[in-house]
């Protein structure tokens, strides 16, 4: 039973990853374009700026080893799917062992409902605090800052929903189910709200950053400026972050309710189908009087 799940979960997961490829390539793939645009615009803008003070400029060494065309599409897609797979089968773990553990609820609202917890903990948590950047909207210096940041994130989410759901079954007996998943909720939202704050922010200055101008440490670039002062080229553009960043927690949400709404059914076949028909017992010998 519990191998069956497992392939469900991965066969939701790979439907969730070709729709969110799909959703990616129509709304998320433009925006990509127009920042790669940019950069190209700003590396230019640079280069003249340098060689206008006879700084040595270094040329390319050539395009990338894997064309844009193939990255919009068969690479993403491929990515997309590959991580679908990956979250299915995580998701069809977690399922497995809340089976039996969440009291009366059905094969089918326990499918969504752990869809759910599994777009909060694993994509929205982290989110919040480090949201999504296109090509040219961060600052190579803070990659690695942003990544493991990020991952610390999303430990902590799923930490906190894992000691969250333990407290819910111990309140659950004194308090109710609904109660105790009112509290466990709330101690929940608490937590993580605590720690989204206490957690560093990326692209702020402090004071020894501030003395050297501060460019280093700005996480979105701004705006590209002559000895002068004079802007000879603009900042990143707002719009493009803000869409881009609308889109890919949209795909991320998309990602996993494909995946809670397609395994529902297949769990609640299965479960139904693993049930053993119930034995009647014997009838009584009657027995004269």
């Amino acid at each position: 039973m519990e191998k069956k799940l497992i392939f469900s979960g991965l066969l939701a997961g790979a439907v969730g990853g070709l729709a969110a490829w799909i959703f990616a390539l129509i709304f998320a793939e433009p925006l990509i374009d127009r920042a790669i645009a940019y950069e190209d615009g700003l590396a230019a803008a640079q280069e003249a700026l340098d060689r206008a003070a006879g700084f040595e400029v270094v040329a390319d060494d050539g395009g990338d080893v894997v064309s844009r065309g193939m990255q919009s599409t068969l690479g993403l897609g491929i990515g997309l799917v590959a991580f679908g797979l990956a979250l299915g089968a995580l998701y069809a773990v977690t399922y497995t062992v809340c089976l039996g553990r969440t009291g009366r609820i059905r094969a089918r609202q326990l499918a969504l409902l752990v869809a759910a917890a599994g777009f909060v903990t694993v994509s929205l948590i982290p989110f919040i605090r480090y949201p999504a950047n296109p090509p040219a909207a961060s600052n190579d210096d803070t990659i690695d800052d942003r990544a493991g940041l990020f991952l610390l994130t999303l430990i902590l989410g799923v930490l906190a929903a894992v000691i969250a759901t333990a407290v819910g079954q111990r309140l659950q007996p004194r308090f109710g189910t609904w109660n105790a998943a009112l509290l466990a909720g709330a101690g929940f939202v608490a937590v993580i709200t605590v720690a989204l704050l206490l957690l560093p922010p990326l692209g702020h200055l402090d004071a020894n950053e501030l003395a050297d101008g501060g460019q280093r440490a700005t996480e979105t670039p701004r705006a590209l400026r002559d000895p002068d002062g004079n802007i000879v080229f603009p900042g990143f553009p707002a719009d493009v972050l803000a869409e881009f960043r609308v889109y890919a927690i949209a795909a991320q949400a998309l990602l996993w309710g494909v995946i809670g709404v397609v395994f529902a059914p297949l769990a609640d076949r299965l479960l139904r189908s693993g049930q053993r028909p119930e034995v009647a017992p014997p009838p009584r010998e009657s027995v004269g009087v």
